[in-house]
C-alpha cells in the first residue's frame, strides 16, 4: 500500500480552500511529517479568496445558464449556533451573534487561515482541470495548461454549485421559458409575479419562502410528505411536486393542482460534481448492488462509492490512502466533521499500513450498505440518495471514531454540542425573536472574552435553551 521511500519528501495537493481544504491544510502543517520536512502541501483554490461557499459571488447579477460560484443569498445566516458549527479548535470571536450572517462566517474562515499561517500554502485563482494516475503519483493539471505531480491528493472542492433538478414532467419547458429557476440564482426577494411556488423542504427553502411570501400575493410551498395546509390567504403548503402544465398549472402527488403560478423557485439541492476526475477514476453512474464492492469508484451525483469512512476509496485502481475526499456527509455540523476527517487523513497518509485495514473497512462499509438497503427495500437509487445523509447522533459517533482512527482518543464530542445541535430549530426561532425585540446583542455581549473561552459559549447556549423552552411553552 505504501509507495516509495518513507523518508523522501511527499507532495500533497489539496483541491479547494473552503472550510474543508483549510482544515486539511492546517492538520498537515501541524504534523510531525511536515515539521521534519517530509511533507510539502499546497492548496489550490479557483477563486480570489479562501472561504468556499461562504465567499459571495462578485458578480451582481448572474442568470441561467451561467452558474454563480456560490448559492449565497443576501439574508443567509447559519442554521446552526456558531459554537456548534465552528472548528472546535477555533471559536468565533467574542460577542458574535449566535446565528451569524454569511459575511461573519467568511471573515471567520479568513481569520482561521491567518491565525494558523495557512496563506503561504494557498494558491488562488487557479482551477484544477484534470487529475489522473501517472505511475505511482497523481498528475494534476492546473488551468488546462500547467502540469504537476503529487503523491497525495485531497479532494475538498465542495458540493454546492451544480443544481439538482427534480425529474418531473414539464419542468424543462418552464426552465426554458424562465418560469422556473433553481435557488442557486436566488439572492433577494423581488417581483416574480403574484403567485410563486417554492419547491424543497431544506433550510434554503425555509428562508426563501419566508422572504418571498411578502414579495408576492400567494406563496405556495411544496415539501415532500407534507399535508396540504392553507396557513393563510397568501401562504399554502402542498406535498410532493409531480409536474408542470401550461398556463401556470402545477400538479402534486395527491392529485391536487394549483393554477396561475407565475414562477417556481427550485430549492432542490445540488449534485456531487468532480469534473476534474476522469471516468477511469470516477465512473459517473449508480454503483451496482453490493456485495461485492465495485472495483472502481462511482459518482451517483448523490454520493461517491465506495469510500471507507466517507473518505478513503476502496477500489483496485490506486492505493486507498493516496486520493481522499472531504466534506461529503450532509445534515451535519460541517466544520467539526471536517476537522475530524483531516485528523484521520493525516494519520492515513503517515501510516498507511498500520492505520488503514482494508478488510475491516470493507466489512464496515458493507454493513452500512446492508442497513440502508434494508431500509429502502434494496433500491440502488434510494441507497445512493441516503448514503451520505447522517441521522440523529450519527455524526457525533462518526467524529469520535475518526479521532480514534487518528490516534486521538483524548478528543470526544462533548455532550453540550450534541444537545444544542438537537435543539437547533428552537434556538434559531428564539434567536429571531430576540433580534425582533432588540435583545440579541445583549445576550452575547462579552461572551468568549474570558479565560474559559469556548466554555463560555457552551454556558450561554445552555442558558439560551432554557429561555427558549420557556418562551415556547408560553406561546
Amino acid at each position: 500500500m505504501s509507495e516509495g521511500n518513507p523518508t523522501q519528501t511527499k507532495t500533497i495537493c489539496i483541491i479547494g480552500a473552503g472550510a474543508a481544504g483549510l482544515a486539511a491544510l492546517r492538520a498537515i502543517l501541524d504534523s510531525p511529517q511536515y515539521k521534519s520536512g517530509l511533507w510539502k502541501p499546497i492548496a489550490i483554490e479557483a477563486r480570489h479568496r479562501v472561504g468556499g461557499v461562504w465567499l459571495p459571488d462578485s458578480a451582481a447579477d448572474i442568470h441561467p445558464p451561467s452558474l454563480p460560484m456560490t448559492p449565497l443569498y443576501d439574508s443567509l445566516t447559519t442554521n446552526l449556533p456558531h459554537p456548534v458549527m465552528c472548528f472546535p479548535s477555533f471559536p468565533f470571536p467574542p460577542s458574535t451573534p449566535i446565528f451569524p450572517v454569511a459575511a461573519r462566517v467568511q471573515t471567520y474562515l479568513e481569520s482561521y487561515a491567518a491565525h494558523f499561517k495557512l496563506t503561504p500554502f494557498i494558491r488562488l485563482n487557479t482551477v484544477v482541470t484534470d487529475v489522473r494516475r501517472a505511475s505511482s503519483k497523481w498528475a494534476v493539471q492546473l488551468n488546462h495548461t500547467e502540469n504537476s505531480e503529487f503523491d497525495f491528493v485531497i479532494v475538498a472542492n465542495g458540493h454546492h454549485k451544480i443544481p439538482r433538478y427534480p425529474n418531473v414532467h414539464g419542468l424543462q419547458n418552464w426552465l426554458a421559458g424562465n418560469k422556473a429557476t433553481h435557488s442557486v440564482w436566488y439572492r433577494r426577494p423581488h417581483n416574480m409575479g403574484g403567485k410563486v411556488l417554492v419547491v424543497g423542504g431544506g433550510p434554503s427553502g425555509d428562508d426563501i419562502s419566508a422572504e418571498m411570501r411578502y414579495a408576492c400575493t400567494t406563496l405556495i410551498r411544496s415539501i415532500s410528505n407534507a399535508s396540504n395546509q392553507d396557513e393563510s390567504q397568501n401562504f399554502k403548503i402542498r406535498g410532493r411536486l409531480t409536474g408542470f402544465g401550461t398556463a401556470g398549472d402545477v400538479f402534486f402527488e395527491d392529485g391536487s393542482k394549483e393554477t396561475g403560478v407565475d414562477h417556481c423557485i427550485l430549492a432542490t439541492g445540488y449534485q456531487v460534481s468532480l469534473p476534474f476526475l476522469p471516468n477511469s477514476i470516477l465512473h459517473p453512474a449508480l454503483p451496482p448492488p453490493c456485495p461485492p464492492l465495485p472495483d472502481i469508484l462511482h459518482n451517483s451525483t448523490y454520493h461517491i462509492f465506495p469510500l471507507a469512512r466517507h473518505i478513503f476509496p476502496l477500489q483496485s485502481t490506486f492505493p486507498p490512502t493516496s486520493l481522499v475526499f472531504m466534506g461529503l456527509p450532509v445534515r451535519v455540523a460541517p466544520l467539526p466533521v471536517m476537522e475530524a476527517q483531516a485528523a484521520a487523513i493525516v494519520r492515513a497518509f503517515a501510516n498507511p499500513e498500520t492505520a488503514f485495514d482494508p478488510e475491516r473497512e470493507t466489512h464496515d462499509l458493507l454493513a452500512r450498505y446492508a442497513r440502508l438497503a434494508h431500509s429502502v427495500r434494496g433500491d440502488p437509487a434510494a441507497i445512493a440518495r441516503i448514503w451520505s445523509v447522517f441521522q440523529e447522533d450519527e455524526q457525533f459517533t462518526y467524529q469520535d471514531e475518526l479521532y480514534a482512527f487518528a490516534g486521538r482518543d483524548d478528543i470526544r464530542v462533548p455532550q453540550w454540542r450534541k444537545d444544542m445541535y438537537a435543539a437547533k430549530v428552537l434556538l434559531r426561532s428564539f434567536w429571531v425573536e430576540l433580534e425582533r425585540r432588540g435583545e440579541a446583542d445583549e445576550w452575547v455581549k462579552g461572551v468568549g472574552e474570558g479565560p474559559a473561552g469556548a466554555d463560555e459559549w457552551a454556558t450561554l447556549l445552555q442558558r439560551l435553551l432554557r429561555a427558549a423552552e420557556e418562551w415556547e411553552s408560553n406561546k
